[in-house]
């Protein structure tokens, strides 16, 4: 009978200790969840910061590309990063908050590697931006003189190319900008084939015909090299144009620009325009350099 006592006590005893641990084990478990889910927050908020970068890429490009809107993009992109520094700042007291709860020290040492990465891309995205901000100033500028020069033409509207300083990097950015938006057909003339670089064929779209006029010599490896890559292309028919003396760009009849070198080398007359008169006028000029160009 005393046996059986004791070992009742026994069992009483280990079923307690039983439960004990199962309890244990259960706030363990609830410790544990709790961990994921600020872990989870963490990764929500490194992806934040990645989409706040993806963000300044974009911004960085619409400045570069888009200077027609520059002051809309300047306070634009003012907006933008003070609200970015006021989200990284928030985020930065959220994350201290959050990682004096973590117990595990390998995880919070992997998210701080992440987040200090994320800062010095932001950090060099703003250097870019205040790149950008000098040569804004520095386009400003050159446009004051413009609109000074023109003012003291005694109010005439004609403007007066003689010495007028239009750059043929200034030129070869404005036909990229209309040949983004081709949709049917393109026309291009330019000096040499090297001009063709600054142009970007590569990203037109494939149903868009291009036909090129420029001047290509065959025994300059530059030239041979550059002529291989874009006969490559489907959509691109290249010619041998000699004279070297324009640029010239007509989209799907809609669009034009022409410069013509002038005496300088950064005078060149230039016209740009979308009016369909217009186009219709210059259309022999356009089509000049195509019709007197020959096959490769």
């Amino acid at each position: 009978m005393v046996n059986d006592e004791s070992k009742d006590a026994l069992i009483n005893k280990l079923q307690a200790e039983i439960e004990k641990k199962d309890e244990t084990l259960r706030k363990v478990g609830e410790s544990i969840n709790k961990l994921n889910e600020k872990f989870q927050t963490q990764d929500s908020l490194i992806n934040s910061l990645k989409d706040s970068i993806k963000l300044k890429d974009d911004q960085i490009k619409t400045i570069r590309d888009s200077l027609e809107l520059k002051d809309q993009q300047i306070k634009a992109k003012d907006e933008k990063i003070a609200t970015l520094g006021k989200t990284i700042k928030l985020k930065e007291e959220e994350l201290k908050a959050q990682a004096s709860s973590i117990t595990d020290e390998n995880l919070l040492k992997e998210k701080d590697e992440k987040i200090n990465k994320l800062q010095k891309e932001i950090e060099i995205l703003n250097d870019e931006l205040s790149k950008a901000d000098v040569d804004l100033e520095t386009l400003e500028l050159e446009n004051e003189k413009l609109r000074q020069a023109q003012s003291s033409l005694s109010g005439s509207k004609i403007i007066d190319f003689t010495k007028t300083e239009i750059t043929k990097s200034e030129i070869l950015i404005k036909m990229r900008e209309i040949l983004e938006k081709g949709l049917h057909n393109v026309m291009i003339v330019v000096p040499t084939i090297v001009d063709l670089q600054e142009l970007y064929l590569y990203e037109v779209k494939s149903s868009v015909n291009i036909r090129i006029s420029c001047l290509i010599n065959p025994g300059i490896d530059e030239h041979s090299e550059l002529l291989d890559e874009f006969t490559s292309l489907d959509n691109i028919s290249l010619r041998s144009y000699e004279r070297e003396d324009r640029y010239v760009l007509v989209r799907d009849g809609e669009e034009m620009l022409i410069a013509v070198k002038g005496n300088s080398e950064k005078n060149h007359l230039t016209i740009h325009t979308k009016d369909s008169k217009h186009i219709r006028l210059f259309n022999s000029l356009t089509m000049e350099g195509w019709l007197q160009s020959r096959g490769i």
